[in-house]
């Protein structure tokens, strides 16, 4: 099925929806798993975006997300200096990822007060974006919905636990994936989300002591 968007492209700040508006929300995305604007940033580029990138704006449009600046802000322009100005520190390599699942393919590690993460995403074109991999484990986050990721001890009933939670802020999930290192180790979830969660639910996930790490991803894209 096309859609409307697919056809026109989303609104935002040219020259091109695959390496500026989609290139701007995966930055955002990794802005949200550091938990605001990064100290610093490493950027490694794949493929078109290693290739192109630079002349399309795809630098500009991946620290623009960083400071979190959305695809139609006219900022994304001058992103780069901004940068300078807001203390973001960020380096541009040009790589080849093994198995990346499109041409415009980007990893990006953030740190901010000693926190680190690290985000391995594709722009799949008229904006639409696709994270495969979050700290190592295996992930699908579109940024079509409001998203929670965080990391526990593989237990019983914590998944129970978790939506409970989230039932009792009246927050509906859309859809949720569980992936695993092995048996016992920790649990990676995903957990997309109609709501918005708000911040007590994000307190009473993160009280949980076997929660070990979370992050509340907004939504990015249209849809």
């Amino acid at each position: 099925m096309v859609s409307l968007l697919d056809i026109i492209g989303p609104v935002m700040v040219g020259p091109s929806s695959s390496h500026t508006a989609g290139a701007c929300r995966l930055g955002l995305l990794a802005r949200a798993l550091a938990g605001g604007t990064p100290q610093s940033g490493l950027l490694q580029l794949h493929g078109s975006f290693a290739r192109t990138g630079e002349g399309h704006g795809t630098d500009k449009a991946l620290v623009a997300g960083l400071l979190g600046f959305r695809p139609d802000d006219e900022r994304i322009r001058e992103a780069l200096q901004i940068a300078e100005r807001e203390g973001l520190s960020y380096r541009f390599e040009k790589t080849t990822i093994a198995d990346a699942a499109h041409p415009n393919t980007v990893r990006i590690s953030v740190e901010l007060d000693g926190n680190s993460a690290t985000m391995l995403g594709s722009s799949l074109g008229a904006g639409r974006i696709l994270v495969q991999e979050i700290d190592g484990y295996p992930v699908e986050v579109t940024g079509n919905f409001h998203t929670i990721v965080l990391v526990a001890e593989d237990r019983k009933g914590s998944i129970a636990r978790i939506t409970g939670i989230l039932a009792e802020h009246d927050i509906n999930i859309a859809t949720l994936k569980l992936t695993r290192k092995e048996k016992g180790g920790d649990a990676f979830m995903v957990i997309e989300c109609d709501e918005s969660p708000d911040r007590a639910a994000g307190r009473e996930l993160k009280a949980l002591d076997w929660v070990r790490w979370t992050r509340r991803l907004d939504k990015v894209s249209g849809g």
